[in-house]
């Protein structure tokens, strides 16, 4: 006999009457279907309970995460896209930009600050695909560059976490010619002997992949992760094969050399202060300045 049964037939709750589950309550993970609150799910720094699968978070939640009491300095925060190309498709470019600023929050695909990571300075860019699908532009190149300047001028390492879906095309050579101005930054902090973290989080490709996302001296991503130039689809047409089970994961990808290790978000500012604690050379801990105080972020 099932536990509820309904003695009285024809029952009806007009619709005002009706009570509904409001939306944003529970969490599904996509890949074990375990059903828990989004309190826990986010206490769990958006990570499922049950098999730890990784969702995507933007620099916001990053930034909590990693800088001691979410406090810092935002580098270069109205830095935004001009249209140097009059671009249209279904809208004007200068629109797509207002619109997606609106809807997001935020300036463009990449935020930049300076901070504590448990005591130790260090200058984070963190991408955020929920803007245009992160893709790089010439805002994204030009503040990481001022970043990896900050990283320089305060002896800092700098930690880039990448989730990019590639090059904008509303920009088309602007956005490519990023690659050649980050990777070049990234040469003179490596001339000053300062470390760079690269993190790649899911997804990871196009000529972010192609430039500054490979370059770290410690090349790290998050479990899952899609990491690849081309997409599995176009790689699998042009070369006429099935690819390998789990090609352009973050697994496959340490598997084949081009990753140093994968990190789990709950020990990501454990791992990477024990990291840097041992790359960091005694004169730059000793003489790193400070971080301004400033007010908890948003």
């Amino acid at each position: 006999m099932p536990w509820f049964k309904r003695a009285d037939k024809g029952i009806q709750t007009p619709t005002e009457q009706k009570k509904e589950t409001p939306d944003g309550l529970w969490y599904k993970c996509p890949n074990c279907k375990t059903v828990t609150s989004m309190a826990e799910h986010r206490k769990n720094m958006n990570t499922c309970v049950q098999c730890s699968h990784h969702d995507r978070i933007g620099s916001k939640e990053y930034f909590a995460i990693l800088f001691d009491d979410n406090e810092f300095t935002e580098l270069d925060e109205n830095l935004t896209s001009g249209d140097p190309l009059n671009f249209v498709d279904s809208k004007p470019y200068p629109q797509r930009i207002a619109s997606t600023q609106k809807a997001t929050g935020l300036k463009d695909a990449v935020r930049t600050a300076y901070g504590k990571i448990n005591g130790q300075n260090l200058t984070i860019a963190c991408m955020d695909f929920a803007f245009i699908g992160g893709s790089m532009g010439s805002v994204v190149g030009e503040k990481i560059a001022r970043a990896i300047d900050q990283a320089r001028k305060t002896r800092t390492p700098f930690l880039m976490i990448s989730k990019s879906g590639g090059a904008r095309m509303m920009e088309a050579g602007f956005s490519l010619m990023q690659m050649a101005k980050t990777s070049a930054k990234l040469a003179l902090l490596s001339e000053e002997k300062l470390p760079y973290i690269s993190l790649l989080t899911d997804p990871t490709t196009g000529g972010v992949t192609a430039s500054y996302a490979m370059l770290g001296d410690f090349n790290i991503a998050e479990p899952g992760a899609l990491i690849g130039f081309a997409g599995p689809r176009v790689i699998k047409e042009t070369i006429g094969k099935d690819l390998p089970k789990g090609f352009q994961s973050a697994e496959f990808v340490l598997e084949h050399g081009f990753l140093d290790f994968i990190i789990d978000r709950k020990q990501l500012k454990s791992r990477l202060s024990e990291l840097l604690s041992m790359v960091l050379l005694p004169e730059d801990v000793t003489n790193a300045p400070k971080a301004k105080k400033v007010a908890k972020a948003s």
